[in-house]
């Protein structure tokens, strides 16, 4: 897959479809969409092309949103690649180019720049300065600039953005298993492995402490998830605790894994962890062994939950 990071980058001859939209979180309801650009380019022979944007707008236009993203940007270039889309354009979001007219963007970006044979929009896409022009717009541009518009029906359209929705309450109340199912993979968080307290290796299970750099992504509910990884070529498993460390009096929020089976150093390896299932609330204990004697048991569990069909 072709990532263009701006489109003053871009330089593909290739004619394209496209599509545009910020695609948080890939998931079902976007794969739809994403199935529909790709099979309507490789029919024609041209590129399927995603015409996204970072930062998310609602950060640039609503500076008092706290929106936390279901994907890093590195991650949902990842997923793109793997579905087999051409071309991903990853866009700076600007004040500035929220003002673009609508004739603007429409002749640079779309026809000029992404040489759009095809737009694949939803039947409620508006674009251009404050959002004015609709898709009746677009399909008086395509006939000016001889290019076809194909409208993604409204029920498809408000099932993308429930599902987004969803995804975000179901990761914050902990519900992973609702979360998993309308992204059609397991939830993932990438990041830096720092040193922590060490506590987890007196306890006999030494725990690796990610630091998630991007701060706009969500962090699911504090608790106990079974979680995969793959660590030089080899997909391993293990057990994360999210929260606050409250049997020894934590302070601040971390993000600690136990790997399975595992003696590699991964202190500054930047990782991502798959979230499994969910198996506990975080919750304090009477005793460092009392501690202990969870942690068995969730270690049984979850290596329980990994052996499940």
């Amino acid at each position: 897959m072709l990532t263009v990071r701006g489109l003053s980058h871009y330089d593909s001859i290739r004619p394209s479809v496209v599509t545009i939209g910020t695609f948080d979180g890939v998931h079902i309801g976007h794969r739809t969409i994403l199935e529909r650009l790709q099979a309507s380019a490789s029919g024609a022979d041209l590129q399927s092309t995603l015409l996204t944007f970072f930062p998310h707008p609602r950060m640039v236009l609503q500076k008092d949103s706290d929106i936390r993203l279901l994907n890093t940007i590195e991650e949902k270039s990842d997923i793109l690649a793997a579905m087999g889309l051409d071309c991903l354009v990853i866009h700076p979001f600007t004040a500035s180019f929220s003002r673009l007219t609508a004739t603007d963007f429409v002749r640079d970006v779309l026809v000029d720049t992404l040489k759009a044979r095809k737009v694949i929009i939803g039947y409620d896409h508006r674009f251009g300065r404050n959002r004015t022009a609709s898709i009746q717009d677009l399909i008086a541009f395509g006939n000016l600039y001889d290019f076809e518009v194909e409208e993604i029906p409204a029920q498809e359209i408000r099932d993308v953005s429930v599902s987004s929705t969803k995804i975000r309450n179901a990761l914050e109340t902990g519900d992973l298993e609702t979360a998993n199912a309308y992204l059609g993979y397991p939830y993932m968080l990438s990041g830096i492995v720092k040193p922590g307290k060490q506590l987890g290796r007196t306890l006999g299970f030494p725990t690796a402490n990610l630091q998630v750099g991007a701060t706009y992504k969500l962090i699911p509910a504090n608790g106990v998830y079974t979680v995969s990884s793959t660590l030089s070529g080899r997909q391993v498993y293990g057990m994360m605790n999210i929260g606050t460390n409250p049997t020894v009096e934590g302070s601040g929020r971390h993000i600690e894994i136990h790997f399975f089976d595992l003696e590699e150093d991964l202190y500054d390896k930047e990782i991502r962890v798959n979230l499994i299932t969910r198996l506990r609330e975080e919750r304090k204990f009477e005793s460092l062994d009392a501690l202990r004697e969870q942690l068995t048991r969730d270690e049984a569990a979850a290596r329980a939950a990994i052996r499940r069909p």
